[in-house]
């Protein structure tokens, strides 16, 4: 097993918030990323409204396959979406645009849902008789109609909600100053993907804030609690979330060693295993952590993208690994039984606006058709989930 980079406290925030993004020069096939800080245009993009349009055409010509509800709602009153198709034991969860410029596994999912809802194929039937695939394809709507990563909900709001919080410092994830060229200062906002708590039944606590990288979340917005009560509802219906996926964009990056552009990472490790020393402050999920099972889905989806031969759908590597980050969603889910993915596509709207949405569109949905398929026809069990240790590392400069 070769062994990963270990990142400093300061790399994994950067990382992990995407916010790098360079313009060196490249040979690679798959394109330089540059930002002259124009428009980019995103109309390519799926917009709330279009979603809702979207997927209550699905759910009408699904002949009661695709079940589409309304799981909760934004801070601004948007609808967050939920659509179930399957009958199986084995649940898959996934959700999309917790960033609101992270745009194309909203795209991915609407493919997948149309299939699976529309599809006499046997490989559709099967994965409907084995699986159930519960998926949000736009889990942060308000962040999404203001193209930006963070929701939009000031602090004095949410003290509103939690009045204990009233002297409490508001949180390191609270935007009020501008990122990926957006001011928040007028209407600040919160990461969403740092608001999670893997005690999914926890309540804000003062104390807690303002918390760190490396702390739990809080549950303060209502896109994080929209999510935990659906992961809730299905750990009770089921007793446990087998699969969750998280579509995300980041940075530009290199395939290690090489000058090729990342398209994608992956990755299935978001906290130290709880089994571990690095991990005892999880100790109390040591049984639910299946690391092994992450890793196992992780290599069907490089598998996959791999399968595609000589193009840049191989420029897949490993998302940064060693790190602690317990407020993400990934971070809680995974220490609460679920096996994890965390989908990284190149750019986001910010840097690339629609530039290459074909392109990735079909990375992120090739990488989830093979594990949706793997898992419902068990094929994901024959994996060897060492294979994820020989996953390309990431790089930050080319390799030249």
């Amino acid at each position: 097993m070769k062994k990963k980079k270990v990142v400093s406290s300061l790399a994994a925030i950067l990382l992990c918030t995407s916010m790098a993004s360079t313009s060196l020069a490249s040979s690679s096939p798959n394109g330089n990323l540059t930002n002259d800080r124009a428009n980019l245009p995103i109309s390519g993009f799926t917009d709330h409204a279009e979603l809702t349009k979207a997927l209550q055409k699905i759910a009408q010509t699904s002949q009661g396959r695709v079940a589409l509800d309304v799981a909760g709602r934004s801070h601004n009153g948007l609808e967050i979406y939920k659509a179930r198709v399957g009958t199986g034991d084995r649940v898959v969860m996934i959700q999309s645009e917790i960033h609101g410029n992270e745009k194309t596994g909203t795209e991915a999912l609407l493919n997948i849902l149309q299939y699976l809802g529309s599809s006499n194929s046997p490989e559709a039937q099967n994965i409907r008789e084995e699986i159930t695939l519960v998926v949000l394809p736009m889990m942060n709507p308000d962040a999404s109609e203001l193209n930006r990563r963070a929701n939009d909900m000031t602090w004095s709001e949410v003290v509103e909600k939690f009045p204990s919080l009233a002297e409490a410092t508001p949180s390191w994830n609270y935007y009020t100053r501008t990122l990926q060229d957006v001011d928040y200062s007028e209407r600040p906002g919160f990461d969403v993907n740092r608001d999670f708590n893997p005690d999914l039944n926890y309540s804000a606590q003062p104390a807690d804030f303002p918390g760190s990288s490396d702390q739990p979340g809080w549950y303060i917005t209502p896109e994080s609690q929209t999510v935990r009560d659906v992961y809730k509802s299905l750990r009770e219906e089921f007793g446990n979330v087998d699969t969750f996926i998280d579509l995300h964009h980041q940075g530009q990056y290199y395939v290690e060693g090489t000058d090729d552009i990342v398209t994608m990472s992956l990755s299935g490790q978001f906290v130290p295993d709880p089994g571990s020393p690095e991990g005892s402050d999880y100790a109390e999920y040591a049984e639910n952590y299946r690391y092994d099972y992450s890793r196992q889905l992780n290599v069907a989806a490089y598998n996959a993208l791999q399968s595609i031969g000589n193009s840049p759908f191989t420029n897949i590597t490993l998302y940064q690994q060693e790190l602690d980050l317990p407020g993400t969603a990934l971070g809680s889910f995974a220490l609460n039984g679920s096996g994890t993915v965390l989908f990284e596509v190149r750019g986001q709207t910010w840097t690339l606006g629609q530039k290459k949405k074909g392109q990735l569109v079909k990375a992120v949905e090739t990488g989830l058709n093979s594990i949706i398929t793997g898992v419902a026809n068990d094929s994901i069990d024959d994996l060897n989930p060492e294979d994820y240790e020989d996953i390309p590392e990431t790089a930050y400069r080319p390799g030249l």
